[in-house]
């Protein structure tokens, strides 16, 4: 169940035979009364109410089946398993399964009167621009006159409500239950952020997408992926869960884009560029292309080129890199068929997405400070290069950055030698630690500066309010690394926090009481 949804009409409770005849299973052991009906469906025996269907999900941390005896307590009649009970409980259908994740998605496309079926579903996967991209498809989309929803981080926004999520991507019921209830709001597709989590880990497991898009990869994730390799091949899973007529948007540009692309017969490729005339060996059947022709604080002025006919457009969404995100949204919906003069048409409405390259202004001082989610090397030096094209020759780019704790240590060093070589003053300080010493992730960041000045500021809120201090007019601050967020978790504990927040403060209070590092 996802905490949030109340549908207009109650979900009517479900055969469990009906269930049972779409769920690959072994064998079944215990009572299977005819009419017996489940009245919910869910992996986590807190939300087991009485009549439910309980997933027990061996995962990383703690084994589902351990709390088996805690899912019937409170009322569970069926339980899905790998490994069923020495002495089941009396009472309760066992139903033996070889994946309980892919059994579970089974069980829930049946449970929500198969809503995925009933929706044009857009799958977007890669390293950076996720979020940006999706957002700026369910957009168009919507703008096109197709009712259009967004499920990505931290948030679910079908038409007239959102529903914050803790995943990226939900578990495979969870992802029904918003799917039924977007087709209660009047929707007819759903844009998905698709992470290579929740691609290996079966959370999309039996939906077919009408578009599968790719926008890029670099490193991140390899604390569970282990190499780039691996990483990969877990975003391509996607690409093998198009539908029959389904098409692929690739971006071009990047050295992964041909391996997306492998998957996908050439009729159903569009590609995207900013540099066509170097990847004519990708082959496709659409193709879609921009460049730039005017970079300000302001806006980006670009020239799309679709496939029957060239546009300029004016976005102001930053950056270069921004660019590609908008060239695929825009070949996306082409697939979906809006013309290119919709397309062109809806991107003149303005667009932003929260911690993404997100502005912060202070009007009275001349001062100007981004908040973006960069927390990956790529995205960083995406991030610092396309402020850089901003700041004048007279003016300074100063970043606030950490790395998470508990993750990928390998980029660390390299995040910090970005820093060092495109800013021109650097804060190191605390992103997430989690459970890592705070300081030794410091260590981590300090081992790859060179260049330009840093200094330590572990607390964060500090860190901001000290970079904030030191800008001059016309200097810009980037505070990268959390973006939408508004948690930071310390020692296991999350702490409410937000980059956005805490710029304002301190443009609002002038943080005259901060003393300036005289080395900025």
């Amino acid at each position: 169940m996802i905490k949030g949804i109340s549908f207009s009409q109650p979900v009517l409770p479900v055969r469990l035979s009906d269930l049972l005849s779409q769920v690959r299973h072994l064998d079944c052991s215990g009572p299977y009364p005819d009419g017996l009906s489940v009245t919910a469906i869910t992996a986590d025996s807190r939300e087991v109410v009485s009549g439910s269907l309980f997933a027990a999900i061996p995962g990383f941390v703690s084994d589902g089946h351990r709390f088996i005896d805690a899912a019937v307590l409170k009322g569970a009649i069926a339980i899905i398993c790998e490994k069923p009970p020495v002495q089941p409980a009396p009472g309760v259908l066992f139903i033996r399964v070889a994946d309980t994740r892919k059994a579970l998605a089974e069980a829930a496309k049946v449970f929500y009167g198969q809503a995925s079926e009933k929706l044009f579903l857009i799958g977007v996967t890669g390293t950076n621009g996720k979020t940006t991209t999706a957002r700026l498809i369910t957009g168009l989309l919507n703008a096109g006159g197709i009712p259009a929803a967004y499920i990505g981080t931290g948030l679910c926004r079908m038409r007239s409500r959102d529903i914050l999520l803790e995943r990226t991507t939900p578990e495979a019921h969870e992802l029904q239950a918003l799917f039924a209830a977007m087709l209660q709001e009047g929707c007819k597709a759903a844009v998905m952020e698709v992470s290579s989590h929740a691609l290996v880990l079966d959370r999309v497991y039996g939906l077919r997408f009408r578009s599968a898009v790719f926008t890029n990869l670099s490193m991140d994730h390899l604390d569970f992926h282990h190499t780039m390799e691996e990483y990969a091949r877990a975003k391509q899973l996607l690409f093998d869960q198009l539908e029959p007529d389904g098409y692929a948007v690739i971006n071009g540009d990047d050295s992964y884009g041909a391996l997306m692309a492998e998957r996908v017969p050439q009729e159903r490729r569009f590609c995207c560029s900013m540099e066509p005339e170097l990847h004519r060996n990708l082959q496709c059947a659409k193709r879609f292309s921009a460049s730039v022709q005017e970079i300000s604080p302001a806006a980006t002025t670009i020239r799309l080129n679709f496939p029957d006919v060239s546009a300029a457009v004016r976005t102001e969404l930053p950056g270069r890199y921004n660019v590609m995100n908008l060239l695929e949204a825009a070949a996306a919906v082409s697939g979906m068929g809006m013309s290119s003069g919709a397309v062109t048409e809806a991107l003149k409405t303005p667009f932003s997405v929260p911690g993404r390259m997100e502005r912060v202004l202070d009007a009275n001082a001349g001062r100007c400070a981004f908040v973006d989610y960069a927390h990956t090397p790529d995205a960083l030096e995406k991030a610092l290069g396309t402020i850089r094209e901003l700041v004048r020759p007279s003016s300074r780019l100063v970043v606030v950055f950490g790395c998470g704790g508990n993750r990928d240590r390998m980029k660390r060093p390299l995040m910090g030698r970005i820093a060092s070589e495109i800013a021109d003053y650097s804060y190191l300080t605390s992103d997430n630690p989690r459970n890592e010493d705070p300081e030794e992730i410091l260590d981590d960041i300090e081992s790859g500066m060179s260049g330009s000045g840093y200094k330590r500021i572990v607390d964060r809120a500090a860190a901001i309010r000290e970079a904030t201090a030191s800008l001059r007019p016309g200097d810009v601050l980037l505070v990268a690394g959390k973006g939408h967020e508004t948690s930071q978790e310390i020692a296991g504990e999350k702490h409410y926090f937000s980059d956005q927040e805490t710029l304002r403060e301190c443009f609002r209070e002038g943080v005259d009481d901060v003393t300036t590092n005289q080395s900025v």
